[in-house]
């Protein structure tokens, strides 16, 4: 019998906390962690083992010779993509179902899908977790008046968190689960059956995978959740969203363990980007250049990945979408600048379909329509998979940088989408509006990212030719904090959490050895424990 040590229910969510963890579901729960407690250490421990390898020996990720055979062979498929998902033009992305408002409205859109993400785009205080699934069960069981009955509302693309983060308000055995399985295992036995009877999933996406190993091992928790909830093998499909330059490698092993189970792969730029910083940061060749100037989907590296990914799953008779689009509308419809918006997006997004991919993001839904005009107007059908890219990608094509430097602008934008990031976190929201974007812990992840890089290897800004420095980056951080300061009327409260946030943000870009994930670092962080939610 397992050991299940719980919190008590988040304030003003004891009915919420009741209804989701009755006695039944905390067994569900616990047995699913500890039959697989052991498998998601070793691939934490694979990660990191990965990690040391490629540093001692100064190497470089490659196609591995071991799993040729799986992409040599032509003959197999991944399973028939669902009827509901055969048309993916528009998610809705980074929508945290704690934000009740923004969920149920994106319900009422017409999007193809909704993003309902416990990962980038929310905070994982037990409050937004409890919130956040006992909303989707309130949907998904067609509980919430003037809604969509669930089978016909847009598709729910369930977003757990990554393998990185770790749920402290409940341990199995002494030990506090890992943050997906809780996710997944509550959403599951609420809501798991119901999404499949509806033939509305129950459909994922899988945040942050780094090899084919870790995606065996969801493959094997959708197997032994299928057999104890009586659903047919196959019923789980999951999106796995390539965030890695080592899943980069791997695309089609990736597939091939989940090949009952996919509804295809993702690509995007900025957590996928960051991944370079991650794994070969410290080394001088892979010096990423300032993002808001020198890189975008275009360049070399990026274009390599999406045309690899796209060509992979259509091969594979798999879905390839693509990233999100974070710019938001204005509300003058008539403006200059609701023009420029539109012009901006229609013409990455274009990029996008253009190179093949079946659907992609937008966070903002009153662009969910005109993209749909955009995918109906350049394409035909409700896929692209009877487009297979005839490229050639090797291993150089993926690991090549784009050419640039670092611009005073990059270095000031960096800052504050770190610090900004930092202090929604320690209010408990997962994303934020800065300069016309919505920002969410993929940006703040490249952009502490490249201070830390810039710092290390000691960069000169093109405009001077200063060099980045401690001392330059912690006086930009000052002159930031006060300009937020100056544009906005805080507390005393607000205030010194701002502060906390510049000086946590300094932590991170100065740390000697690398941060591995930034929502790591502050979800461990005493800051953020002690904060009340």
């Amino acid at each position: 019998m397992d050991k299940v040590e719980l919190s008590g229910p988040p304030f003003g969510l004891e009915n919420e906390f009741n209804t989701l963890l009755t006695p039944d579901a905390i067994r569900f729960l616990a047995q699913l962690t500890s039959t697989f407690n052991n498998d998601v250490d070793k691939i934490l421990w694979n990660r990191t083992s990965r990690k040391v390898e490629l540093d001692l020996n100064n190497s470089y990720p490659d196609f591995s010779l071991d799993t040729v055979h799986i992409r040599n062979d032509t003959t197999w498929r991944v399973a028939a993509v669902p009827r509901r998902l055969q048309n993916r033009h528009v998610d809705i992305g980074d929508t945290a179902p704690c934000q009740t408002e923004r969920f149920h409205r994106a319900l009422m859109s017409t999007a193809q899908g909704i993003q309902v993400d416990f990962d980038d785009g929310n905070c994982p205080t037990f409050y937004n977790q409890i919130k956040g699934i006992f909303n989707i069960y309130q949907v998904v069981h067609d509980k919430i008046p003037g809604l969509p009955p669930i089978s016909e509302a847009p598709v729910l693309m369930l977003r757990p968190r990554a393998w990185n983060m770790v749920e402290h308000n409940m341990l199995i055995n002494g030990r506090e689960i890992p943050g997906p399985l809780f996710d997944y295992s509550l959403l599951m036995y609420h809501a798991g059956r119901r999404l499949y009877d509806s033939e509305c999933g129950p459909f994922f996406y899988l945040s942050k995978v780094e090899s084919f190993l870790e995606a065996r091992l969801w493959n094997q928790i959708f197997v032994w959740t299928e057999e104890k909830l009586n659903l047919p093998l196959g019923s789980i499909k999951a999106t796995v969203l390539i965030e890695s330059v080592l899943a980069s490698f791997e695309m089609e092993e990736i597939l091939y363990e989940l090949r009952d189970h996919s509804a295809g792969l993702n690509c995007g730029i900025w957590d996928y980007s960051a991944s370079f910083v991650n794994k070969f940061g410290h080394r001088p060749t892979f010096l990423l250049p300032d993002r808001s100037k020198y890189v975008n989907m275009e360049k070399h590296f990026l274009k390599s990945y999406m045309d690899l990914l796209v060509q992979t799953c259509h091969r594979r008779g798999a879905l390839a979408t693509g990233g999100m689009a974070a710019l938001l509308l204005p509300k003058d419809k008539e403006s200059q600048e609701y023009q420029s918006v539109t012009a901006a997006v229609t013409q990455l997004k274009l990029f996008e379909i253009d190179a093949g991919v079946d659907g992609f993001m937008v966070y903002d839904i009153d662009l969910v329509a005109p993209m749909q005009k955009l995918f109906q107007e350049r394409t035909s059908g409700p896929n692209q998979l009877h487009i297979i890219p005839s490229v050639t990608i090797s291993q150089s094509d993926l690991l090549i940088m784009p050419a640039g430097g670092v611009t005073l602008f990059g270095l000031k934008y960096n800052i504050a989408v770190g610090i900004l990031f930092i202090d929604a976190w320690l209010k408990g929201v997962g994303h934020f509006f800065y300069r016309g974007k919505v920002e969410d812990s993929a940006t703040a992840e490249i952009s502490r990212s490249q201070v830390w890089q810039w710092i290390r290897h000691q960069v000169k800004l093109e405009e001077d030719s200063r060099t980045v420095t401690r001392g330059l980056v912690r006086g930009l951080v000052q002159q930031m904090e006060c300009q937020l300061l100056d544009e906005s009327q805080l507390s005393d409260l607000q205030e010194a959490r701002l502060h906390t946030a510049s000086e946590i943000f300094m932590e991170i870009v100065l740390k000697r050895d690398f941060p591995e994930f930034i929502t790591t670092y502050l979800n461990l962080d005493h800051t953020f424990l002690s904060s009340k939610f």
